[in-house]
């Protein structure tokens, strides 16, 4: 593996970066084409439907003879499947593309390898593992929903400095984050497919559950509700953004928590090809989510302001990701290990 090898994946993954929360349900994914050490071309698949990145790419070479002289690097292994669009090992073979660099295989089973063994069956030259972990991390959640059948969850909230989510009587507007942390959340919404939140949540709070602080995609609105609490006036209920209602009848039901089963929520998510969820609450969610070690990542914004008591924050172990500092708040990223 050359050292420019590495720089030139580095920048597919930055291309593929773009497509964060329009892509689903197919990767990111970037892509670039090189000629004598030199980036002639670049491209990255916008949204579902749209070109792939290798498409996107080769499509901006005026001149198509000189491909026949490049190498072509991409985050994911090429499909080789027809979807809504064709197989871009069919175009890379057809264009004549000698050289192609991969940073790691597609785990969904309609590609798995095939993709690679097309190329070199045709006799192109092909690498793959170059930045391998990075280009796995870059589609996380593509990668859990193929390889365990269940989306990637996020587990979000806020909590004071003595470890509570809420004063024992909040009243309205209550906020413990500072209007940035608010901001970067909703930020987070655009970029995943799908928001979840209990009953109790929408009973105390009527959130709307949207990006109105953030330019983007709306999330798909997921609300467990298996005793059928929620008004039909409630924010959810009004029809802007797709929301589901979590109320199967036949589900295992635990009755102390209002929750179904972890088995049932994952078995809908996943039936309605969702590839990532933001679970915000409330806490006996969290928990529940938590106590059936069903989730990827946490991320808590811990505040400088005291409430001496009301509803415990959730407790959580797992690998330190990142800590930030937003304002007078500090943002703890944990892996579960």
């Amino acid at each position: 593996m050359h050292k420019k090898d590495t720089v030139f994946m580095q920048r597919c993954i930055e291309l593929a970066q773009k497509g964060l929360g329009n892509t689903y349900p197919n990767p990111l994914v970037g892509c670039v084409i090189v000629k004598n050490d030199e980036i002639i071309a670049e491209g990255w698949h916008k949204k579902a439907g749209a070109a792939h990145a290798e498409v996107d790419a080769i499509q901006k070479v005026v001149d198509k003879s000189i491909l026949k002289a490049c190498t072509l690097f991409v985050n994911l292994e090429p499909c080789s499947h027809f979807g809504k669009t064709p197989p871009c090992t069919d175009l890379i073979i057809e264009m004549g593309i000698p050289n192609i660099v991969i940073g790691c295989q597609d785990s969904n089973e309609k590609v798995s390898g095939k993709g690679i063994k097309k190329l070199i069956e045709a006799g192109c030259n092909v690498i793959t593992g170059v930045l391998e972990n990075e280009c796995q991390t870059l589609n996380q959640r593509f990668f859990t929903f193929h390889e365990k059948k269940r989306p990637y969850i996020i587990l979000k909230w806020a909590e004071s400095k003595d470890g509570f989510m809420a004063p024992k009587n909040p009243g309205k507007e209550y906020w413990l984050t500072h209007p940035y942390s608010r901001q970067r959340v909703h930020q987070w919404r655009s970029e995943e497919h799908a928001i979840l939140v209990g009953s109790q949540t929408v009973l105390n709070d009527d959130p709307n559950l949207s990006t109105r602080l953030w330019f983007g995609k709306n999330p798909i609105r997921f609300a467990i509700d298996p005793n059928h609490r929620i008004p039909k006036k409630s924010n959810l209920n009004d029809g802007k953004i797709t929301t589901f209602f979590l109320v199967d009848e036949n589900s295992d039901i635990k009755s102390d928590n209002n929750l179904i089963s972890a088995e049932k929520i994952l078995e809908s998510l996943y039936e309605k090809n969702i590839q990532s969820v933001i679970i915000e609450g409330g806490a006996k969610t969290l928990e529940f989510f938590i106590e059936n070690k069903i989730w990827d990542v946490a991320r808590v914004f811990k505040t400088n302001k005291n409430l001496n008591d009301g509803l415990k924050a959730p407790k959580i172990e797992g690998k330190l990701k990142s800590r930030t500092t937003i304002q007078n708040d500090i943002l703890i990223e944990t892996y579960r290990d």
